[in-house]
């Protein structure tokens, strides 16, 4: 069984560097590109006595080949304020960066903490530098139809370039499947995923299904706002599962410029209690 994971994980592993590397020489010049910037917020107990505030900061990158096929490298900065959880391990399960797919618009992905036990003198201490890089591809297998919707299949692979508490230490690798379908004004979506972790000497870790759903109403041509469940199976022996509601707003502000916002309230314990973002992208 390791082996047969160690052989999938080489796999994903290559195939992401090779399209990563590789991709920009033979995509046709007609390929769209688009770039993101994002600030993302998330304070919460995770079921012990500390408050735990963490920011992450993604970086996107994603260029789209064809009319169906996205690959994506994001690249995080990632903050915590105390050694009391790890903010990292359910980054790829909470689908926590947002993105073009989620927004509805371009052809179409990871928070809380782990409960630890922090010794006295290290619960307070800061985490900060660069997070765990996920690499992901997804493909339009049917687009949207009058009687269908749009069904995309995606799979990523989690890199551990993450230090100290704010990563697993471990590759993971993963897939989902995506529908989405526009009705009138009403646009709605639901993700199913399912998430393969590393096996840790420290952390309890083991494999987890993701799930969210969302619905929004076009208010406007440029202004659409989106009500999101968002979910996971425990990803760790030391954790509950994981629910979380977002109140999501999306601004078109040019044609090639997407803004969005979110406020999140946490569930579930090993969510967080509140947390906010805020996103621009760019197409090129």
């Amino acid at each position: 069984m390791m082996q047969h994971r160690i052989k999938i994980t080489g796999f994903l592993s290559l195939f992401f560097v090779m399209a990563v590397f590789l991709l920009p020489a033979w995509a046709p010049a007609a390929a769209r590109w688009s770039a993101g910037l994002g600030f993302e917020f998330a304070s919460g107990k995770y079921g012990t006595d500390i408050t735990t505030d963490s920011v992450y900061m993604p970086l996107t990158a994603t260029v789209y080949p064809t009319a169906r096929l996205d690959v994506s490298l994001e690249i995080p900065y990632v903050y915590q304020s105390s050694s009391a959880a790890n903010v990292g391990i359910f980054r790829g399960s909470q689908g926590q960066t947002m993105g073009m797919q989620d927004i509805g618009v371009g052809t179409a992905g990871t928070g809380s903490g782990m409960m630890t036990s922090p010794t006295a003198g290290g619960a307070h201490n800061t985490q900060s530098g660069l997070g765990d890089v996920v690499a992901s591809a997804g493909y339009v297998l049917i687009p949207e139809s009058k009687l269908m919707p749009q069904i995309r299949p995606s799979i990523f692979v989690k890199f551990p370039t993450a230090d100290k508490a704010l990563g697993t230490g471990e590759i993971d690798e993963g897939f989902a499947v995506a529908l989405s379908k526009w009705l009138g004004d009403w646009y709605s979506f639901a993700e199913v995923g399912y998430t393969i972790q590393g096996a840790s000497a420290t952390l309890p870790l083991k494999d987890y299904l993701s799930y969210r759903a969302g619905t929004g109403y076009q208010v406007t041509d440029k202004l659409r706002p989106m009500l999101i469940l968002k979910g996971a199976t425990s990803p760790a022996e030391s954790t509950t599962d994981l629910l979380e509601a977002r109140l999501r707003l999306i601004y078109q502000a040019s044609k090639r410029t997407v803004i969005e916002g979110y406020l999140a309230r946490g569930l579930a314990t090993s969510s967080p209690d509140y947390g906010a973002g805020l996103a621009i992208f760019y197409d090129f």
